[in-house]
C-alpha cells in the first residue's frame, strides 16, 4: 500500500476536521491495529470501534511506532500526543471507506466483484492462478470481504495493474449498498446463493435481491448454471450464465471430480477467458489448479515452539497476512520465519526478504528444494512459507510435537463467529469473561487463551491458580479469575496477579493474612452468591456480616459478584432459573447498599446468555458455547461447530465367519465383513461403552459401528462394503456425527465429551 495522498486532502476526503490545521505530511499507508505493523511513519491510525475493541485505546501505542496521523471520533486528550494531527470524524469506519472511495476512482482498468454464498476466495484465487502469467492482477487478501476487509482490499489498487479481484460478503440487509459505492464494480461473479445469513433478511427473495444490488452497473455478470435467475433479474445484471457442457473439455482435465470443485473451476474459465485472448494457454493450466488450503495451521512444536504452518503459496498479500498474525501471537517469544523457494520462484527472493524484514524477525531462513535446516529452535513461533512445489510440507512435518494419526482440530474462525454471535445478543457495554478451564474444555488453554485475548474479551476464568500461572508465563495479561481458589494457591495467586473467588468467610480471612504478610492492599476479589445450586457461595443472610468485614479489612476491594444458574438449559420451566436471579439481584443490591464502590454482576453462562438475556447485568461466562454447543435449538442455528475429531486408519482386515474381535471374544461374525482398525482408544476419550456397536465413526460418508470392545489404544469398526485403505481419513465427531450425538452414545454431556479427550490427542488449530 502506497497512497501518496496529502494530508489535506486527505482531510477533504474524510470530510474531518483538523484539529491542528494543515500539515505537510504525506498519507502512504492506513493502520487500524498497532500490533500489526513495525514502521509508523507515513501512516494513519484509524481508531475503529468494533463489538470488542476500541481503537481509541490504542493510540499511545501506535504513537510509539511512529504514527502522527491519527483518524478519531471520540474526544482525545492531545497533549499526549506531541507533535501528532488528530482527525475528527463522527464515524471511524465510514471515513475509512470514503478513503477506499476515493482511491478506487483513480483507476480505469476493470474491477471484478465477487460474491455468494460459498466459494468467493476459491474463484478469486483460481481466477488469478489461471490468469496471471499474462496479467497483472490485484486481489482481496484472503477472504477480504466484509465492510472493513474490502476498504482494506480497495486501498491495495495501484496503477501497475491489469485487473482488479474484489471479494464482496454481506451479512446484513442493507450493507451492500456501501459495498458497491465502494467497488463501483465494472464486472460481476456471482458464485452461488446458498442459506448462510438467510435469518437476517426479511425473506430468501430480499436476501437474493441484497446480492443482485451488487451487480447493478457492471458490463458483464458471470453465474454459473447451478444458480437460476428469473429472466427480469438475469436481463437486470446482464448476466452471462456459464454451463458445464461449455467447457466440459477443460473441466475434464480437473484434477478433482466433486460438484463444488467443478462448478468453482467453472466460474474460473468463463471468467478468465473473459480477460485472456490466449485461451489455449488457459485450458492447460486448468490441471495445475491447486486445491486451496484457506486456512492456517497451528500446531505445538517440538522444543516448546509453535508453528504456523502456511505452506500454500508465496503470494505477498498471503505472506504479509501470515507475518501479522504471527506478529499478533508472539508476544516476547522469539519470531522465525522460514521461506522455501522453488527454482520457479528464485527470481523472488529479494522482494520476499524486503517484505519479511520489514516485520523484523529474530530470525529469518531461505531454503531451496530439498535443502536441510541446521538451525535449532525453542520457545519459539515458527512461521513456515513456501509453495508446495518447495515442499514445505515436509519441514513442518519435522517440526510437529506429535505424529499421533488421532487430532483434534479448533477452528478459531468458528469460535471467532461464536463469540460474536453471543455479543450480538448483549448490550454494547456488556463484558464477556470467557472461561478456558480444564484447559479450555479440552481445547488447549495456552493457545484459547491467546486468542481469546486477541478477540478482545475483557477477562478469562479458569479453575485453578496453576493454570492462570501458566497462562501468565505465556505472555496473557487479561484479568484472570481463579474458581475454586485454595490456600495452597495464595501466594501464586498474588504473584501473578490473579484474582481469586471467594465463597466463604474461612478462606477470606485466609487470602487477607496472605495478603498482610505480602503487603498488599486493595486487591481485586470476586464474591460468589449460591443462589440456589448448593456448591460455593455466600447464602443470602451472610452479606451484611459480609460487608461489614471487607469495610473493616482494606486489604481488599470486590471487583465482580457473581453465581451459577442451576438449570438455564430448561426452557420448559423457568421458574427455578427467575427465582435465582431474583435472589441474585437481591444479594448483590444489598452489597452495593452497604459498600461506597461499583463492581460488576454476572449469573450467566452459555446457555444463560442464550435463553435469559435479560439477566445479563455487566457481564456474562462463555465456555462451551464458544465451541458451537447450545441446548437452544433456534439460538444453535447462528453457532458453527468449532471442534472436529478425527483419525485414520491403521489397517484394513478381512474377517471370516465364526472369526471373534478383540478382547473377550465379545464380538463373533455371522458372516464374511471388512474390519478398519483405527489407532483411538478409552485412554484417547473414545469410552469403553461405545463398544460392540453403541458407538461408531463416520468413513467416507458412511457410519461405520465398533466391532468387539473398545481397546486403551484402538478401536475396531465395520466397513464391510467400502473401498477404504490405510491412511483413510476417520470422523469421529464433525459434521456427520456432532459432538452432541456423540456425547448421547456416550450417555453423556458434551463438556465431558470435551473435557475427556486426552492431552496426547494432537490439537490441530486453523483460522
Amino acid at each position: 500500500m502506497k497512497l501518496g495522498i496529502p494530508y489535506t486532502t486527505f482531510c477533504e476526503v474524510l470530510k474531518g476536521e483538523s484539529l491542528f490545521g494543515a500539515h505537510t505530511e504525506i498519507v502512504d499507508r492506513i493502520a487500524f491495529d498497532s500490533r500489526r505493523f513495525v514502521d509508523g511513519a507515513g501512516t494513519a491510525f484509524f481508531a475503529l470501534k468494533g463489538q470488542f475493541r476500541n481503537g481509541h485505546e490504542y493510540l499511545a501505542a501506535a504513537y510509539e511506532k511512529g504514527v502522527r496521523i491519527f483518524v478519531v471520533s471520540e474526544t482525545i486528550e492531545t497533549n499526549d500526543f506531541p507533535h501528532a494531527h488528530f482527525v475528527k470524524v463522527e464515524d471511524t469506519l465510514q471515513a475509512l471507506q470514503a478513503l477506499a472511495t476515493y482511491h478506487r476512482r483513480k483507476f480505469t482498468y476493470p474491477v471484478l466483484a465477487i460474491t455468494g454464498s460459498a466459494g468467493k476466495t476459491t474463484v478469486k484465487e483460481w481466477i488469478h492462478h489461471l490468469l496471471s502469467p499474462s496479467t497483472r492482477i490485484i486481489r482481496s487478501p484472503k477472504s477480504y470481504n466484509s465492510q472493513l476487509g474490502v476498504a482494506l482490499s480497495l486501498l491495495e489498487l495501484h496503477a501497475d495493474c491489469d485487473l482488479a479481484l474484489i471479494e464482496a460478503g454481506i451479512s446484513q440487509a442493507g450493507e451492500m449498498s456501501r459495498l458497491v459505492e465502494m467497488i463501483q464494480p465494472t464486472h460481476g461473479v456471482f458464485t452461488s446463493f446458498g442459506r448462510a445469513h438467510e435469518e437476517n433478511f426479511t425473506t430468501s427473495e430480499a436476501h437474493l435481491n441484497e446480492k443482485l444490488t451488487l451487480f447493478s452497473a457492471c458490463q458483464r455478470t458471470f453465474i454459473p448454471e447451478t444458480i437460476r435467475l428469473e429472466l427480469a433479474d438475469l436481463t437486470s445484471i446482464r448476466g452471462e450464465v456459464l454451463s458445464v457442457q461449455s467447457f466440459k473439455k477443460e473441466l475434464a482435465e480437473l484434477p478433482w471430480s466433486d460438484v463444488v470443485a467443478q462448478t468453482n473451476a467453472l466460474i474460473a474459465l468463463g471468467v478468465s477467458k473473459a480477460f485472456t485472448s490466449d485461451f489455449s494457454a488457459l485450458a492447460q493450466r486448468i490441471s495445475t489448479l491447486p486445491r486451496l488450503a484457506m486456512r492456517m495451521e497451528i500446531f505445538d512444536g517440538i522444543n516448546d515452539n509453535t508453528v504456523i504452518n502456511d505452506t500454500y503459496n508465496l503470494d505477498l498479500d498471503a505472506l504479509t497476512h501470515s507475518l501479522d498474525y504471527q506478529l499478533r501471537i508472539a508476544g516476547d517469544r522469539q519470531r522465525v520465519v522460514i521461506v522455501g523457494l522453488d527454482e520457479d520462484n528464485a527470481f523472488r527472493k529479494a522482494e520476499l526478504i524486503k517484505v519479511i524484514e520489514a516485520y523484523a524477525p529474530d530470525h529469518f531462513v531461505v531454503l531451496k528444494k530439498d535443502e536441510t535446516l541446521h538451525e535449532t529452535y525453542s520457545n519459539a513461533v515458527i512461521l513456515i512459507k513456501g509453495t508446495r512445489q518447495a515442499d514445505m510440507q515436509r519441514l513442518a512435518k519435522q517440526f510437529r510435537l506429535r505424529n499421533h494419526k488421532t487430532f483434534v482440530e479448533i477452528d478459531l474462525s468458528a469460535v471467532r463467529h461464536n463469540v460474536m454471535q453471543y455479543k450480538s445478543m448483549l448490550h454494547p457495554d456488556t463484558k464477556v469473561l470467557a472461561m478456558v478451564k480444564a484447559q479450555s474444555y479440552g481445547s488447549g488453554v495456552e493457545k484459547m487463551a491467546a486468542f481469546l485475548e486477541q478477540q478482545g474479551v475483557n477477562a478469562l476464568g479458569v479453575a485453578y491458580a496453576d493454570e492462570g500461572v501458566e497462562l501468565r508465563k505465556q505472555g496473557i495479561t487479561l484479568p484472570i479469575l481463579v474458581m475454586n481458589a485454595e490456600e495452597e494457591g495464595f501466594d501464586d495467586c498474588i504473584q501473578y496477579q490473579l484474582e481469586p473467588a471467594v465463597y466463604s468467610f474461612h478462606q477470606l480471612d485466609a487470602f487477607i493474612r496472605t495478603l498482610i504478610d505480602h503487603g498488599r492492599s486493595d486487591y481485586p476479589i470476586h464474591i460468589k452468591i449460591d443462589t440456589g445450586m448448593k456448591r460455593l457461595g455466600f447464602e443470602l443472610g451472610e452479606i451484611e456480616s459480609l460487608c461489614a468485614q471487607l469495610k473493616a479489612q482494606p486489604e481488599v476491594h470486590i471487583k465482580t459478584v457473581y453465581s451459577h444458574l442451576a438449570d438455564a438449559d430448561n426452557r420448559r420451566d423457568k421458574r427455578f432459573t427467575e427465582h435465582q436471579i431474583k435472589h441474585f439481584h437481591q444479594a448483590s443490591q444489598l452489597l452495593a447498599r452497604h459498600l461506597n464502590y461499583h463492581f460488576d454482576r454476572h449469573i450467566l453462562n452459555s446457555e444463560g446468555a442464550a435463553n435469559f438475556p435479560n439477566a445479563q447485568f455487566e457481564m456474562v461466562r462463555l465456555g462451551i458455547g464458544m465451541y458451537g454447543i447450545s441446548g437452544n435449538s433456534t439460538f444453535a442455528k447462528k453457532l458453527q461447530p468449532a471442534l472436529r475429531w478425527c483419525s485414520a486408519i491403521s489397517q484394513v482386515k478381512q474377517i471370516h465367519k465364526g472369526e471373534s474381535v478383540g478382547y473377550s471374544r465379545s464380538f463373533i461374525a455371522t458372516e464374511p465383513m471388512s474390519i478398519a482398525v483405527i489407532p483411538v482408544g478409552y485412554a484417547d476419550g473414545f469410552r469403553r461403552s461405545l463398544g460392540n456397536g453403541k458407538g461408531g465413526v463416520y468413513i467416507h460418508e458412511t457410519f461405520c459401528p465398533t466391532v468387539g470392545r473398545v481397546c486403551m489404544d484402538m478401536i475396531m469398526v465395520d466397513v464391510s462394503g467400502l473401498h477404504v485403505k490405510e491412511g483413510d481419513l476417520v470422523e469421529i465427531i464433525g459434521k456427520k456425527q456432532n459432538i452432541v450425538q456423540f456425547a448421547a452414545a456416550m450417555e453423556t454431556i458434551p463438556y465431558e465429551v470435551m473435557t475427556s479427550i486426552s492431552k496426547r490427542v494432537h490439537r490441530v488449530y486453523v483460522d
